[in-house]
This record gives C-alpha cells, sequence and structure tokens, in this order.
C-alpha cells in the first residue's frame, strides 16, 4: 500500500537529527512539525521570519498573526525568534540551515528538480524554493510518485521549469526511498513501502536508478 501523507511526513521526520535548523516546504513537508522524533530538538525554521516553529495549533490555539510562509497558522516553541524575511534569507544564503524538506512536481534521475509552477497556470512567483535548493546543506523532497493519470514524476528530464540543479540529496515517495550517489551520479533505491515492489516502482518510473542490494522497507 503506497504512504499516507502523514507516513510520508513521518519518514522524512526521521531524516532530522537532534540541534539542525529545518525548513519545511509547502505542502507535505509541514506536517513532518508534527513528527519529529522523540528526543530529538530542531528548530524549524519560516522563510516569512521565524526561527522556532511548533506544532500546527488546536482549533482553540489558533492565532491569525501566526503563520508560516504557506499562510498557514503556526505555533512558536519557547525560545522562537521573529525577524526579517530579510534575514531569513541570509540564513538561508548564508548555509545556516541543515536541512530543507521540500515537495516537488518533478524530480530528474541528474537530482534537479522542479516544485514552484506548471506552464499557463498563474504563479505569484519561485518564492524561496531557488534559495533553499541552491543554500542548505540538504535538500529531502516528499512527493507522490505519480501524478494523475498515473504521470510520471520522478523522471528522466524535467519538462517543468527548473527550481534547482543537482540539488536533491534524498526521494521519499509515497512507494520508495531514493538515496542520491555522488560519485556514481545517480539515485539509488534504499526502501520500498510496504507491500510495493521494485518492478512496480520501475513500471511507474521514468527515470533511471539502481537498487541497493540490502533493500529495506519503509517503516514510519
Amino acid at each position: 500500500m503506497p504512504l499516507t501523507r502523514d507516513q510520508l511526513a513521518m519518514r522524512a521526520a526521521r531524516e532530522l537529527r537532534d540541534g539542525f535548523i529545518v525548513n519545511l516546504g509547502i505542502g507535505i513537508p509541514t506536517l513532518v512539525a508534527n513528527y519529529i522524533p522523540k528526543g530529538v530538538d530542531v528548530w524549524l525554521q519560516s522563510e516569512n521570519g521565524l526561527l522556532g516553529i511548533g506544532p500546527f495549533p488546536d482549533e482553540h490555539a489558533v492565532d491569525p498573526d501566526l503563520i508560516n510562509a504557506g499562510k498557514q497558522t503556526i505555533t512558536a516553541r519557547p525560545g522562537a525568534s521573529f525577524f526579517s524575511s530579510s534575514d531569513s534569507f541570509a540564513m538561508i544564503r548564508g548555509g545556516h540551515v541543515d536541512i530543507s524538506i521540500l515537495g516537488a512536481m518533478q524530480v530528474s534521475q541528474h537530482a534537479d528538480i522542479a516544485n514552484w509552477m506548471v506552464p499557463g497556470k498563474l504563479v505569484k512567483g519561485m518564492g524561496g524554493a531557488m534559495d533553499l535548493v541552491a543554500g542548505v546543506k540538504r535538500v529531502v523532497v516528499t512527493m507522490e510518485h505519480v501524478a494523475k493519470g498515473d504521470a510520471h514524476k520522478f523522471v528522466p528530464t524535467c519538462t517543468l521549469p527548473l527550481t534547482g540543479k543537482a540539488c536533491v540529496d534524498m526521494l521519499i515517495t509515497d512507494l520508495a526511498v531514493f538515496q542520491w550517489d555522488k560519485q556514481r551520479a545517480k539515485f539509488i533505491l534504499t526502501e520500498l513501502a510496504p507491500g510495493a515492489t521494485v518492478d512496480e516502482v520501475k513500471a511507474k518510473t521514468g527515470a533511471a536508478f539502481d537498487t541497493a542490494p540490502n533493500l529495506q522497507t519503509i517503516t514510519v
């Protein structure tokens, strides 16, 4: 069975380490805030000027003035800091963010990512995605493995406008986990969703990838 959106977020949260400064993209990545592993203390950063995002608020605790970059209402943990968006991007561009977990519309076999627009559709702009893929130390992408109509999202070459080139370190989909091998310049399939098979993943993937000899099952 493919992973649910919450299970995707749980698996992505396992990539966090104690003391990390973490940026969460819009969509599935925002759910990671609810699944920080026990014993791991991380500082979640938002491009609009906040370091120290907490879990999403219960209905009675919603503060309409406290939002993330995706305009979702959030909470702030004790010790959180508020600052300008220019300072926020200085953190990102200066390499002070340890990991960014982003969504994507396409990822290529060359570790390129397209996640900000579909041609012909009205968008406000790229936002902080371009800075994130260029400035953070590690980029993890979470996405559904295929689009509507079973169109491939993990592709040989991105056909949508690129956000960044050769920048994805890990791809987590609802079917599998792929690690980028810099020496081989190739993605390696390392984990399968429960019940998924390598043949199924290959049938739903346009990109070339290798399979790890010690293939694991995704646990959340």
